[in-house]
Order: C-alpha cells, then structure tokens, then sequence
C-alpha cells in the first residue's frame, strides 16, 4: 500500500509541476500577444519613426516609394500614413469592414499612431467579442458592430453609430461583394477609400454576381471573390474619385476623393494595375500555382459584367 501511495505522491507532484509550466507559458504567450499589440511595441515605434521620416516627403512619384507595414497585411499602414498627412483631412475617423479580429487590419495603426474615431464591423461574434475585450476598445475611441454586410443593411449600421458624413477613410475588405457594397454607400462621402480587388480577375469588369449571403469558399473557389480594378476605377469615378494607385502585393488599390486630390496624379487602371505577388494556395510540393493556373481555376465561373450589366461565364483564359 506505501508503494502504490508513494507512486500516486510522484504521480501528483509531476502533474502539479506540469500545470505550473504549461500555465506559466500560456500567461508569457498572452503577455506577449498584450504587449504586441501596445504602445510598448517595438514595432509600432518603428512604424511611428517611419511615419514621420515618410511625412517629410512632399512629392513621391508612386504610392509604393512610403509602404510600410506595423498591422496591415502588407504595406498599407504606409501608404496611409503618408496619405493622411499629405491631405486635408478635417475628421481623423475611419470605417472599416471584414476586420475580423481586427489584429491585422488597415485602419489600427490610425489609434496607435493617430489616435484617430473609428468604426469596425464583422459578420462573426467571436471576432467582435474579442475586439471588444482588446486593448484597442479599452485606450481608444472605437466602436465595433456585428452584423454579416449586405447592400440592403450597410447605409443603416454607419447611420446608427452617427459618424460624419465625411469620414477620413474607408477601407473595405470583405472577400466577397467589395464592389456592390461600395455602390450601395449613399450616406458618406470619405476622402480616402481602400477596396480590395481580385488581381485574378486581370483587366475585366468583373465583379462576383451579387448574392446575399455570400461566404468566400476557401477550400474550393480560391480564386473565386470579390471585384476587378476596372470595376473599382469605373466605379470610383461614378462616384467622384481618382484612382492612385495598389500597393506593391497588388491586393489593395487606392482612390481620392476629386476634390481633395492636390497634386496627387490619377492613374488608369493600366498604369496602376498590379499583379498578386502572394498566393492564397500551394502546390503539394510547397511551390505557389502560377499566375496562369490560378486563373485557370476561374474557367466556367459566373461573372456580373460591370460595364454591360450582364453576369457572364469566365471562357478563355486570354480573357483574363
């Protein structure tokens, strides 16, 4: 019996310094995870020096010359940041849409750096209880809605959180119906907007057909979302705004309201069209599907075309 006691003794004492370790890592993970998205952040202070060396260039030739990167997915925290200290912009407020856990996101680094009003909205609870409990709802002035965007719903969620009608920035990214929502905007006028286009979908006017309740399919159709540039740009000007260029991964493009454009150059689709340099999928072997194969996988999909207002079957692939 004193042996069989003196095992459950060893075994007790080996889970207890087990649970010691495991949960002494856990809190340094969740410290660590704390402190990368605080001030204290080496990374943000970067982006903050960067920033200001960025700000003292008067003329750039190409949005790409002041990328830099802090929250955004790839250099857009840059491109902003230049953007907003170049321009007049008399309200420092941002709208956001499809932030998820708004971790990597355009619009974070504008608290952080600027202490900037903003307003996220995400289709999925757990993202915006999170945003919620992050510290950018505890040291900054942001609001953050749950509701899944639609065309029909969009123009009454800005109107219930009373933003001015003027906001600095839009950014949409919702890897789905970016353009029809953009066209479906009537109560706010913002200076800077940032949509995401499907570099796939090369020099077309092509957007997904408008459907609801969309759900971007990652497993199947990869390739398979949002708007072209073209559609943007034809849009951007219905609207009143100059296109000025994507950043350098070719997942972002830029667009300034007309009026308040200074010597910022307008682009045409051409001139400012850039390719995905990233890919969404890999090979078996770990290698990226060419740009041919990636569109390759578009062959048969529906399209709506923007400028004839007829959905279409994506053919030859010289299309694209």
């Amino acid at each position: 019996m004193s042996f069989i006691l003196e095992k459950f003794h060893k075994f007790k004492s080996f889970i207890q310094k087990f649970n010691s370790i495991y949960y002494g890592v856990k809190k340094m993970n969740q410290d660590y995870q704390r402190d990368l998205y605080s001030y204290k952040n080496v990374k943000v202070n970067m982006g903050q020096i960067q920033s200001q060396l960025n700000s003292q260039k008067t003329i750039i030739n190409n949005i790409n010359e002041v990328e830099f990167q802090v929250f955004s997915q790839f250099g857009d925290d840059g491109i902003i940041q230049w953007l907003i200290n170049y321009l007049e912009i008399p309200n420092k407020t941002f709208i956001e849409f499809g932030v998820e856990k708004y971790i990597e996101s355009n619009t974070r680094f504008l608290l952080f750096n600027d202490n900037w009003k903003g307003l996220v909205i995400d289709g999925d609870k757990k993202n915006i209880d999170y945003i919620k409990n992050d510290v950018v709802s505890y040291f900054f002035d942001l609001q953050s809605i749950c509701s899944f965007i639609t065309k029909d719903n969009i123009n009454e969620l800005i109107e219930s959180r009373n933003f001015n009608v003027e906001p600095g920035l839009l950014s949409i990214d919702i890897d789905g119906n970016d353009y029809w929502i953009w066209k479906s905007l009537e109560n706010i006028n913002p200076i800077i907007v940032i949509s995401e286009y499907n570099a796939e979908f090369g020099l077309n006017s092509w957007t997904i057909p408008y459907k609801q309740d969309f759900v971007w399919d990652k497993k199947n159709d990869m390739y398979y979302w949002g708007t072209s540039l073209v559609s943007l740009c034809d849009l951007a000007e219905q609207k009143g705004y100059s296109f000025v260029g994507c950043n350098s991964q070719g997942n972002n493009a830029y667009f300034i309201r007309n009026d308040k454009m200074k010597d910022l150059k307008k682009l045409s689709v051409e001139e400012g069209f850039k390719n995905a340099k990233f890919s969404l999928s890999r090979k078996i072997d770990g290698e990226q599907f060419s740009d041919v194969e990636k569109r390759n996988t578009l062959i048969g999909k529906e399209v709506y075309n923007t400028r004839t207002n007829k959905v279409e079957l994506i053919d030859l692939i010289g299309r694209v």
